[in-house]
């Protein structure tokens, strides 16, 4: 489909339904379930969710485990005539490799994000408290290190160098010695500045120590996303993690998943539906806006993926019988399409890689028949994926109904079966 604009994926949205907590009980999230052929809609809750699928059914979940990637660092001194600045904050985005030094910077054209407005080297991330339900501008992603796909017994070539978003970026000059502190005033780590990038990106070689995600789970912050206006808490440590998380490597949790608890989980299982996991580790451009105006000159960040042997099989089997394979969340959409791409209609099999794939309407689906997903940003690629499973009018009516119906959005709020 060409002549779409992204403002055609508008809605209105008060900013009071934009959920800042999850429900009081995992689990108890309202659902809005679409038929996709008729477009009819049924308020029901997510605890009904197995009563929707049916026996011999495959449900794909993305097992990805995010960090707490948020640091916050003080600068030393690093020239006579300057003072030590205060608090830096510290957005880890990707381990990096010697391999990977020196490429591209953010903001390259072909990204069709914008970054950071003003002045170059005032330019903040604008990760926390932003005024209005649109998301600010966040750069684009570096191309992801291949070797981290998955952590499936694998290690980066080198585990100490990160790529980073500070703010403020002023005055984090590359040599520079940043330094993170531990809750009992200790220094936990400390990492130097190689690189300096467009926009607040930085590339840091970490000072070695025994456990560096050790550390991180001790100094280091939830990420959440930018439309929850308030800081992390500890309870934010546990629920912004599906249960069945397990592959460390998100900034951002694929929150179709947030809804499952393992009783959930043992009634699909008693149904007779069957479950398979792949990874794919969400990346800061889940929350950039689209900075074009027109559809076909959307480009994404590209995000790391590892399809399991056993879970390729599954999926082969079930295309082979005839069987419902159901998503949950767009994160399993774009890594099953985006495989199902590269095959050209052949078996899958057990791999990892990178994907950019932009699913919007008009695509094909090959192997996706039903869509767990929650509600969306408005004019977001994301948006634009769930308009090319059910068709563009239905969508928007649906998110008209659930605003009407005081429905929560967003990454803690409530979700939407497309069947």
């Amino acid at each position: 489909m060409t002549g779409l604009r992204v403002s055609d994926f508008d809605y209105d949205l008060p900013a009071e339904l934009i959920a800042q907590q999850p429900p009081a009980e995992r689990g108890q999230s309202r659902m809005l379930v679409m038929n996709r052929s008729t477009g009819a809609l049924c308020d029901a809750t997510f605890a009904e969710f197995p009563s929707l699928l049916n026996p011999g059914d495959l449900l794909v979940l993305n097992d990805t485990r995010v960090i707490p990637a948020r640091l916050y660092a003080r600068r030393t001194l690093l020239r006579d005539h300057e003072k030590p600045s205060g608090q830096i904050e510290v957005m880890l985005t990707e381990p990096a490799s010697a391999q990977t030094m020196g490429g591209p910077g953010p903001g390259s054209p072909r990204t069709g994000l914008r970054p950071w407005g003003g002045d170059p080297d005032s330019r903040t991330w604008e990760s926390t408290k932003p005024a209005a339900p649109e998301i600010p501008g966040a750069p684009s992603i570096p191309r992801p290190l291949a070797e981290w796909v998955g952590k499936h017994g694998t290690q980066p070539l080198c585990d100490n160098l990160w790529r980073a978003l500070v703010r403020p970026g002023r005055k984090v000059a590359i040599g520079e010695i940043l330094v993170f502190p531990d809750p009992t005033g200790g220094i936990a780590l400390e990492a130097e500045v190689l690189e300096r990038g467009q926009f607040g990106e930085r590339l840091l070689r970490f000072k070695p120590v025994d456990d560096f995600f050790a550390v991180l789970d001790r100094i280091g912050h939830i990420p959440l996303p930018p439309y929850i206006h308030r800081d992390d808490e500890a309870a934010d440590r546990e629920r912004y993690q599906t249960v069945f998380s397990h592959e460390r490597g998100s900034v951002a949790a694929p929150t179709a998943g947030l809804h499952f608890t393992p009783q959930i989980l043992d009634a699909l299982t008693t149904r007779g539906v069957e479950i398979a996991r792949l990874t794919l580790h969400v990346g800061l451009g889940t929350f950039a806006p689209l900075r074009v105006e027109r559809v076909d000159d959307v480009r994404l960040h590209r995000e790391c993926y590892t399809l399991s042997a056993s879970a390729a099989e599954a999926i082969n089997r079930a295309v082979s019988e005839g069987r419902r394979i159901v998503a949950v969340g767009t994160t399993v959409v774009r890594t099953l399409e985006h495989c199902a791409q590269q095959t050209m209609g052949c078996r899958l099999h057990g791999h990892s890689g990178e994907t950019e794939i932009f699913i919007s309407p008009g695509f094909r689906f090959r192997l996706v028949s039903a869509l767990l997903t929650n509600f969306h940003l408005p004019q977001s690629s994301l948006l634009m994926l769930v308009s090319a499973f059910a068709g563009r009018e239905q969508v928007l009516a649906a998110y008209r109904h659930a605003v009407q119906q005081s429905y929560r959005f967003f990454s803690y709020g409530d979700c939407m079966f497309l069947t």
